[in-house]
């Protein structure tokens, strides 16, 4: 007798996300902003083909965290030098701080299911 007669597995395509957690999903891509682009990345990859908005958002989160990112370690790295280190370790302050406080409050017209565009985004991701 055949052990696996009856079994089924799960199918292979992710349910589609409802309204609710379409704009949870794409406030949550902003509000990683906090903590750098990996937040934004990770709801874009795991979240895009499942919710409109979500894809929408996640994606000008990350066209906006990204670079900022990769400008905020390279200046943390380039304030280990001495003399001129303190100028980084500042800049690299100012970004985070100008990166978290854009994502709180493009989170906040998120959460409110409008669209939120970053005046200063590269949108290097299509």
């Amino acid at each position: 007798m055949d052990s696996s007669a009856g079994l089924r597995g799960s199918s292979a395509a992710a349910a589609p996300l409802t309204p609710a957690e379409d704009r949870r999903w794409a406030t949550l891509s902003h509000f990683g902003a906090l903590i750098g682009c990996l937040p934004s990345l990770a709801v874009y990859l795991v979240y895009r083909d499942r919710g409109p908005f979500t894809a929408q958002e996640s994606k000008e989160a990350l066209n906006f965290t990204l670079p900022l990112t990769v400008v905020m370690l390279a200046c943390y790295i380039l304030a280990l030098l001495p003399a001129i280190g303190w100028i980084f370790g500042i800049l690299a302050v100012l970004l985070w701080v100008y990166m978290t406080l854009s994502g709180l409050v493009a989170g906040i017209q998120c959460n409110k299911g409008r669209p939120y565009r970053y005046p200063l985004n590269l949108r290097l991701i299509h």
